[in-house]
Parts: structure tokens; sequence; C-alpha cells
């Protein structure tokens, strides 16, 4: 193609904004020519990983390039490269990062954006990475960007850490003119990983967007202006400290690089367009919004159409503008949010998408839509990026449902919301509290800039000061939340050790392996004594360290004699990447005694030993393994193919399955799951093994399914069982289903907001339970039905497998249910004629009553014990005698158990001079109590039954004392 020029004159006129490209780039391709341009220099491309950071509780969401290599940079994972790029998907909401007001009100703010990186892991430095970047972003073959436009930034020395003279020299040595060249201090180009560990300076490229660009309509300003005229596209990072916990710096062995640039900016200036959100990564959205929303053809509003109330605020052009660049942003964090297996919740991660989701609904409504509808903008979103993330296409029914169940959620939720807005502003005295806008923003999602404008149309003020203190407040809420502790670079007894050789795939005994080192209290030691509890590392072994849900093996340690065993295997697991930790406990030699042992070393650095596992174990744990392979396909089959793993355990003597899914799994649907599951074991189908696959591979090819939480290296181990199952695993698993004997199901609930959870047992496991169930079926048997017992002796039927009803046949279970459900209505048959029989025995004693009433101050009262009676019938009873005596007080007491019941009625034309409430609350003190009620009614308890006599005999007085 031929070069052609575009020049463009900006908005409204502004000057020197020319882009001179051989042709305009999409965003795809930005993205594209990125990550081509590193893997030509020798990068290894790398997929952008999860939004939820694996095994990392310092992040509520991934929010830069480097989260997925942090093991990596800190020393505790191995990859096997040593530079890479990355287009990773990034998340800033919540937490440390809550400014979600400000996104589609600003040119370039985004809860969901692209981070476009660089990385070197110990290899090259500086001069290279200052050179790759301006290589990209000049070149004509690249992007082209004309180099009057830039301005570059470094670190200028601050705080005791020198000036950083050496990328000057080097962006010098690129041509960039030294009146370009501006430096800065720690807050702006120094950045640390956290409060220890790695850390440097940074050096930033920045681009200026002409004055049109300006947020504060400055046409004359110069770089540093914070106006949005001068946008910063990369940030170059150069990790070369280690920073303790006294803040000292220590220059590391291998300085690396970390860069970020990201999509949505550099794409922004390609285009030579001034905000983000009108780049090709947001128009297409933008306008598929607009279609579900403001192609309602409803008045613009939060209510629901035909709902009453105060009038609401109409939406201007200007903020009808920003409603539909939220929804646009809003539904790509809550897309991309949901297909990495966060869900909507009311805590951490799963809050944030709830805001998020919420928000986008009422800038909806807002545009007049009171239907659901962002549940369709996740098919655009689909559309739009599932070239570069081709899981979309897997996941976005799953999402799109999640969405809608929100939503409809949510509709109800902001109709209160709405409803307590009217009240508050009515009772508002001249100005809208912050605190009170701010719990409607924070609980119903109610729009700042809508209670803002509902506030001025009410002709009151708005309390800006009290929002924002309350939204700081929340914010710090978050930080401290997800602040965690920092982590830290790996200890140095375990960095920088060989990796273990793993032979568990192959075998449970491996003989001379060498203690490599041995660690006791986090501190590395030559040897371990008898008794004594450490980890210990050795160049192979058979042993399963913990991971994918999977436990550790557990077994022994013998001595080079072959037969001694000189430690017990408690545990085996990770401390970093490909170095396996067996935790044990040593025992002593045999020949030494037992109180002589304590003391003598008995495994030392350089020993050998044999390591072997316990088989029992580690079949066990295999069986119940691969059962959760079926188990995943299973679910997956019965309930729909949104179904994906949430987490899982897999140990010896169970498994645990979590998975995503809306409701309560069926018990219908766990019988065909069980069913399902259980054929293919009888099948006895071949667990195939495939090592080393590529994971493009693996994914596309082999269509095995990536679980969630989990990091993939890029050759991956799958394990594929026939059609019905294939998962990338680096588990233990049988060589055939049969081996597993039986899938038994045991339960299944909620785990949180749209996950279950399932568990399950196989092999011995399913035997032990089934000779339980077994018992019970001969226990339930033997007393169901007589009938039964008989016919069992007549023809030699077990008991157990028939249960005759007439001519009817039931199972154990059946035959269960329908005895106890006869139990219980005679129960409850003969419940009724107690109750009626203790009526007619009360009745029957207040049939002479007249003697116990007594005239005080010429008011009839009746203090009377009816024991045994429910509140219910001392009510009735209390009515009956009330119209007994015509007017008057009465009090009736009873005694159940311990505990005493009383209750007190007056009749009507009493009720000005003597309230029951009063009368109880008085006897009630006598024993033990107290209660009230209405004037004419009223009840109270006690724990005295030993004093209810006396209580009820002082009743009198406590009325003639009412009356005085």
């Amino acid at each position: 193609m031929s070069p052609v020029v575009f020049a463009f004159s900006g908005v409204n006129g502004a000057r020197n904004y020319r882009l001179e490209l051989s042709f305009m780039l999409t965003g795809s391709q930005i993205r594209r020519k990125f990550l081509d341009f590193f893997v030509q220099k020798g990068h290894k491309e790398v997929h952008s990983s999860s939004l939820v950071p694996a095994n990392d509780p310092t992040l509520l969401f991934t929010n830069a390039g480097m989260n997925q290599f942090k093991d990596v940079f800190l020393g505790l994972e191995k990859r096997d490269y040593s530079r890479a790029t990355t287009s990773q998907k990034c998340v800033r909401a919540g937490g440390k990062h809550n400014d979600l007001e400000n996104v589609g009100f600003t040119n370039r703010h985004h809860t969901f954006f692209e981070m476009l990186g660089n990385f070197s892991f110990g290899d090259y430095f500086k001069k290279d990475a200052i050179a790759y970047a301006w290589e990209l972003i000049t070149s004509p073959e690249w992007f082209g960007i004309a180099k009057d436009k830039l301005f570059v930034t470094i670190f200028k020395g601050e705080a005791g850490v020198e000036r950083d003279a050496e990328a000057y020299d080097f962006w010098v040595a690129q041509g960039v003119p030294k009146d370009r060249i501006y430096e800065m201090g720690l807050k702006d180009n120094f950045w640390q990983m956290g409060d220890t560990g790695p850390c440097g300076p940074c050096s930033e490229i920045h681009y200026d967007m002409g004055p049109a660009a300006s947020d504060q309509g400055h046409t004359d300003c110069a770089f540093t202006c914070d106006c949005g005229r001068y946008v910063e596209i990369w940030n170059l990072v150069f990790m070369q400290f280690d920073r303790d916990s006294s803040g000292k710096l220590t220059p590391l062995p291998k300085p690396s690089i970390d860069t970020g640039m990201g999509l949505e900016r550099v794409t922004a200036l390609l285009q030579g367009v001034i905000s983000n959100y009108e780049t090709d990564l947001f128009t297409p959205l933008i306008k598929r919004a607009a279609e579900l929303t403001l192609g309602s053809g409803k008045k613009a509003g939060l209510r629901s159409a035909g709902q009453p109330g105060a009038a609401v605020p109409t939406q201007s052009s200007h903020k009808s503008a920003a409603s539909l660049r939220v929804i646009a942003d809003h539904a790509r964090a809550a897309t991309f949010l949901i297909s990495d297996g966060v869900l909507p919740s009311n805590e951490g991660r799963g809050y944030v998408l709830r805001k998020i989701i919420r928000r986008a609904i009422t800038h909806g409504r807002l545009l007049g839509q009171t239907k659901p509808f962002l549940y369709e903008m996740v098919f655009g979103v689909r559309d739009l990026m599932r070239d570069a993330y081709p899981e979309l296409n897997e996941t976005a029914e799953r999402v799109s449902k999640t969405v809608q169940v929100e939503e409809t959620r949510f509709a109800h939720t902001l109709d209160v919301g709405l409803e307590k807005l009217e009240e508050l502003l009515k009772q508002a005295k001249g100005e809208f509290a912050g605190e009170d806008a701010f719990k409607l923003y924070d609980t119903f999602g109610m729009p700042l800039d809508f209670m803002q404008d509902a506030a001025r149309d009410q002709g009151i003020g708005f309390d800006q000061v009290g929002f924002d203190r309350a939204m700081e407040e929340q914010k710090s809420r978050a930080r401290a939340s997800w602040k965690g502790a920092a982590k830290q670079t790996a200890n140095p007894a375990y960095q920088q050790l060989p990796k273990s050789e793993f032979e568990g795939y192959r075998q449970t005994r491996s003989e001379n392996c060498e203690v490599l080192a041995i660690i006791r209290n986090g501190q590395g030691v030559k040897e371990l004594k008898a008794g004594e509890e450490g980890e210990v590392i050795l160049d192979h072994t058979p042993f399963y360290a913990e991971a994918g849900g999977q436990v550790g093996d557990r077994g022994w340690f013998y001595s080079d004699d072959h037969n001694t065993v000189v430690a017990e295997v408690k545990g085996c697991y990770y401390p970093v990447q490909g170095v396996r930790a067996h935790q044990v406990v040593t025992k002593s030699p045999p020949s030494v005694k037992k109180a002589e042992g304590r003391g003598t070393p008995v495994i030392r650095v350089g020993d050998k030993v044999d390591a072997v596992v316990d088989t029992d174990i580690r079949l066990a744990t295999m069986r119940n393994h691969t059962a959760t392979h079926l188990l995943h396909a299973g679910l997956r089959e019965v309930l729909g193919r949104h179904v994906k793993q949430a987490g899982s355990l897999v140990a010896p003597g169970h498994l645990r399955f979590d998975f995503s899914h809306f409701t309560a799994v069926e018990d219908e649907e766990l019988q065909d799951i069980e069913d399902i599951i259980n054929k293919e074991v009888l099948r006895n189908r071949k667990v195939e093994t495939i090592e080393n696959v590529p994971i493009d591979v693996a994914v596309n090819e082999y269509h095995a399914m990536a679980l969630f939480g989990e990091k993939y290296g890029d050759r991956v181990r799958v394990i594929r069982i026939g059609d019905f199952s294939t998962e990338l695993c680096g588990g233990t698993h049988t060589g055939a289903t049969g081996e597993i004997g039986l899938i038994k199901i045991l339960k299944e609930g909620s785990v949180s907001s749209g996950v279950r959870r399932v568990e399950a047992i196989t092999g011995e496991g399913s035997l032990a339970h089934f000779r339980k169930d077994h018992q019970l079926e001969n226990v339930v048997s033997s007393f169901v039905s007589p009938t039964l017992s008989q016919k069992a002796r007549k023809d030699g039927t077990p008991a157990s497998e028939l249960v005759r009803d007439s001519d009817k046949q039931f199972s154990p279970a059946e035959a269960l249910k329908a005895e106890l459900e006869k139990k219980d209505a005679e129960i409850k048959r003969l419940a009724r004629e107690l109750d009626q029989a203790r009526m007619k025995s009360a009745s029957s004693s207040t049939a002479n009553i007249g003697e116990k009433v007594k005239e005080v101050k010429g008011v009839k009262v009746l203090a009377h014990r009816v024991d045994n009676l429910e509140r219910a019938q001392m009510r009735t009873l209390v009515d009956q005698l009330r119209d007994k005596i015509g007017s008057g007080v009465v009090v009736l007491g009873s005694a159940s158990n311990g505990n005493v019941a009383l209750i007190v009625g007056v009749t009507k034309d009493l009720t000005s001079r003597v309230q029951a409430g009063k009368v109880v609350g008085a006897v009630a003190q006598k024993v033990g109590g107290k209660g009230g009620g209405r004037p004419d009614l009223a009840e109270a308890g006690g724990k005295d039954a030993s004093a209810l006599d006396a209580a009820l005999d002082g009743a009198y007085g406590v009325v003639e004392g009412l009356l005085a």
C-alpha cells in the first residue's frame, strides 16, 4: 500500500496535531504490532493472565502487566525464557485504585484496560529497553510517532538514591534532545513493588496531544502541566535494587525490566483522537449501548415506567454521552471479570464487580432504559475482542446470564433507593447531607451527579465535602482490607537451589536421593537430629508437592541401607517453583535407646536416602483426582457448559469440587450426574497423559479446559479420558477409570453467590459408605412393616429389598419415609387430643371460679393458676373468663418444665384505669421475669415456678395499687 499522510487539525482548530502513517491502525492491529515487535527482538509472547491474581492475596485484581511475573521478579519462580512480551487485561477499581466515579467523565479513566509490556528477567537492562522503546514508537516501520511531540522523564535522585544518569545518557544516545528530557522525583519516577522487595527508577514517555486536549483550556502551557494535554504513554521500570525492612537498598545481582503501555491511550494517539472513548476499542460498544438504551423510547430518568414519585432530573446531551461511555467501559470490565471467575457478591472482588454492574445499569436508567439491557452488551464485547481473547467465545453465554440475574435483582434495589432519596430530600433542611448521599451511592448504586441534580431541582444545596469525606473513609477501609502482607523475595536458602527432578508420575520409590538442603525454622542447617522437624530438599523425588488442589504425598525416608526409616514425611510443597520441600519428622536410629536418641544426627546435607511414598494414600488420592475430572465433565453435561471449576480439594479421603452455577442442583440432577460419571468408570476408559504440549495446542487443538486460578507455563500436561474429559493438569491419576471403583456424591451446597460445591468419595470410601447404608436399610426394614418380615420368612426375599403395602412395592427409603409420615400424623393427632384434654380440664377448673373473684375498689379481679397450657390456650381461656365476669381483670399463670407463663386480660371499659401491661410486668417480677403488651392484653414469662402461687396471690394488690 502506498503511504498515505493523515493530517489532523484537532478539535476546534488545534494546531500541530499531525500523524504520518502508512494507514490508520486499528486498536487490534496496534496490539498485534506491539507484540510482533518484541517477538522479533527475541521475546516470548505470553498470553494474558487472569484478572484474578493467582496465589497473590496482596492484589484485588490484576492491575499491571508485571503481575503474572511477580514471582519471577521475586525469585520464587523460574521460567524457561528470560524476556517476555504481553498484552495484559487489567482492572483498576476498588482498593487503592478506587476512582470509579471518574470513569466515563474523563478522556482516559477506565475500570478495564489492556497493558502492553515487555519484560527482561535478568537479561537486557536500561540500554536495550530504552533503544527498543524509542525504535517502536518513532520508527516509520512501526508506530511512526513524530519525535517532536515526545518528552521523556528520568529519576532526578532523591532521599539518598542517586540520579539515574545512565538513563539520561541512553536517551541522549537515541537522539532525544536534552531539553526534552525532564528529571522528576520519587513520587513520579521511582517504582517499588511493596514496602520491601524489588524497586528502582523509572523513565516515562509522554506525548503532546495539543491544546485541544487541555481540560482547562490552556493554549500555551509547557510540558509537566497536568491539564491533560501531555499524556504518559509508556513507563519503563528499571528494577535494580532490593529494599529490605530497614529501607536499605541493595543492588540486585540481575537487574530486570518491566514496562507498561496503555493500549487505549496509544490507540487514541495513533488514531488522532483526544479521548480513548473515540477509538475503535470503544465506539462499537458505545453505538451498541445507544441502541439498547436511547432506542428504548422512554424519557430519561431512574424510575421504572409508571412508577409514581418526585420528578427526576433529565439527562443533558453531555451527560447522556458520559452515560454511554460508562456503559461501554463497565460492560468490558464485567464481561472479563465474570469470564475469569468473579461473581457479584457483597464482599471483596465480587462487591467491586457488583458496583461496576450496578453503576452501568443506573446509567442505563438515566438514559431511559428500565428493562435489563447490560447482559446484551456482553455479546458486543465478545464480538469486538474475541480475536485477542478467544476464551470469550466459550464464556459469553455464562457471563450474559450472570449479568441478567444481577440486573433483575438490582431493579428492586434501585427502586427502594429512589424512595429513600425522595424521603431524604424532603427531610433535608437547606442541604442534602453528604453522608446520607454516600449511603445511597454505596448501598443502592445511586450516581453522584444524579443526586446533585435532584438536590438542585428541589432547591437545596449538596454537601460535597461530607460526601467526599465518606468516600475517602470507604477507600481507606478498602485499602486496609486488601493491604495484606507484601510478598517477600524468596528465602535465600531455597532461591539458589536447582529444581527437584520429579519422578512420581512413574514410580513411588526413588533410591539414592541426595539431600541438597535442610531448612529448620526458616534457616538453612547442616543436619536434623532425632525427633526434630524440618524441611528437606532432594535432588530427585517421587513425592508430589501440593498443587492444583491435590494434597502433597506422605511417606518415609529410608537410610542408605535401604531398610531403616530415618524420617516420616508429613507432606510436600513448593517453597519456590520447581523446588520440592519435604516436611519431615526424623526418627531415632533403632540401635539407639529412645532416651539417648535425641540429639543424635539422623539426616545431614549430602546424605543419600530412599524416598518412599505411602502408596495407599497416593492411590486413594489418584482415584479422587481422576474422579474430579469426571465430575467436572458430568456437571457440564447435565447443568450446562457455563459450569467452570472455581476451586477443588483432592485428598485421599474425599474430594471437594466448587463450580460456577446459579441455583441449587436438584436431587434428580445429582442422580443423573452420578449415573453418567459412574458409567464412565464402568467403561474402564484409559486415562491418557500427554506430556509437554504447547499451551496453545492444548487449548485450541485438544480443547483442554484450563482451570480457574491456576498458572500454566508455555508447555503443559494434558489429561484426556476418551472424548468425555480433557483438562490441563499436573496431578497424579489412575491408569484407567475402572480403578476408581465407584464415585458416590455425598452432598451439594452453596459456597457463595453463584458458586456451588459438591463433595464425593471413591474406592474404599464408597465401599464404607455403602456398608453403612446397608446397615441402615436393615434397621429400617426390621421395624417399618411387620408384613415385610412375614413375607421375607415365607419366600426368602431379603428384607432390605422389599416393603409391601397392599400391592405396592417400596424401597427401604420410601418405606421409611411413609412410616415416618404415618408416625408424624399419629403424633399430631395425639397432641391435638392432649391439648383438648388440657383445655377441657382448665375450663372445668374455672366452673366454680366465682369464689376466686375479688372486688378491688369496685373492680372484679381474678387470679388463677392453670398449669401445662400453651400460650394460645391461655389466651382463649382469658377471653372466656373476661366474658364470664363481664367487667374486670383476669390474671392467669401456668408452670411447665420449670418455666412460668403469665397472661393478663382487662375488659375494654377498664383500660383507662388499669393497663394489662403494667399488671403483668409487676406480677412477672415476682417469678424472675418480665413482659408487656396492649392495655387490654399482655403476656410475660418467668423462671421461678416455685414463686408462681405467691405471685398470683399478689396480683390483687398490684391492681389495687394501680387503682389508687
